[in-house]
């Protein structure tokens, strides 16, 4: 009786077909090795350019002219980063809650530099009034070029200890403010090709801290947002002018770490306002993507990563940096 089996059939060796799909095999290996050669190269000369940077950083390019609107100026590190970005020829539109606050910002802005500071309340968690202060903006001042997302709040206690109302209130306003303020005053920088977010994370949002738990996953959300909306962009070759920088600042006294707790105060000090806004400024004018301050607090951070977690606990431990619960 015949078999049904068909026997299985393809190019024999030796014959014209084998030949070619070796070939073809070869060629795709060959490709693949010097696309990984290549990235090596690519990688390593990126490695090489930051290393030099290091030693040689980048010119500090000009913000004279720009429109700087910054959110949270009514005091602190809002206040100090309006007057010197006014010092430094740039236009700065302040916007806080606090309008006395904000008011004596713009006073002092006056003082120090001669330059008219534009005063704007707004509740920077809701979407609207975000809106409609973008509208106003650009009908009386101009368009921003410049936005440094500055406003924060901080409560510390433990995570059982704070309210829903609470949780919820440290999202829109450390978080969901950003996407608002993004909304409205993104849209023109990519029309223009032109233009500078600055976003306040915090070291906080590198790692976990106790009494700060609601904090620390706020200002990791920052830190992804910008990250993401930095690569989103990064892949139209259309919009190559439009800079993102994250600052990830370790305590600042602005009033907000009521109790802070410093075990080497030598090697790890609260910082002032002053201090920490020339950093962010800097920082902003290198185009630096990600800069915490002090400076070798992110580095430190990144490597401790490569080891087991256990390590970096050690480490933790050690430092005994944080906040006591207020």
């Amino acid at each position: 009786m015949a078999s049904n089996n068909v026997p299985a059939t393809g190019p024999r060796r030796g014959s014209p077909e084998s030949g070619t799909t070796m070939l073809l095999k070869l060629y795709s290996t060959l490709v693949l090795l010097l696309d990984i050669l290549l990235l090596m190269v690519r990688c390593t000369l990126s490695i090489l350019q930051a290393t030099f940077e290091i030693v040689v950083p980048p010119k500090e390019k000009s913000v004279a002219g720009e429109t700087v609107l910054i959110t949270g100026t009514g005091h602190g590190m809002g206040r100090e980063l309006a007057i010197k970005f006014a010092a430094l020829g740039a236009n700065p539109v302040c916007i806080d809650i606090n309008e006395k606050g904000n008011a004596e910002t713009a006073r002092m802005v006056a003082d120090l530099t001669g330059k008219k500071a534009p005063t704007y309340k707004c509740d920077v968690s809701n979407r609207d009034e975000v809106l409609a202060l973008a509208a106003k903006v650009r009908a009386e001042v101009g368009e921003v070029t410049v936005l440094v997302n500055n406003a924060g709040i901080m409560p510390t206690h433990p995570l059982l200890k704070h309210s829903p109302q609470e949780i919820k209130k440290i999202f829109d306003i450390n978080v969901m403010a950003h996407f608002w303020m993004l909304e409205a005053f993104l849209p023109s920088m990519i029309q223009k090709n032109h233009g500078h977010v600055v976003a306040m994370s915090s070291m906080a949002g590198t790692m976990g801290l106790s009494n700060l738990v609601p904090y620390c996953a706020s200002k990791y959300a920052v830190r992804g947002l910008m990250e993401a909306i930095s690569e989103e962009l990064r892949e139209d070759a259309r919009i190559n002018n439009v800079k993102f920088t994250t600052i990830c600042p370790y305590m600042v006294d602005t009033g907000l770490c009521e109790k802070p707790r410093i075990k080497f105060p030598s090697i790890l000090s609260m910082l002032g306002p002053s201090e920490a806004a020339d950093e962010i400024i800097t920082a902003m004018r290198r185009n630096y993507h990600e800069v915490s301050i002090p400076k070798s607090l992110l580095n430190i951070n990144n490597i401790c990563r490569v080891f087991p977690p256990k390590v970096c606990l050690l480490i933790k431990d050690f430092l005994d940096s944080g906040v006591e619960a207020v």
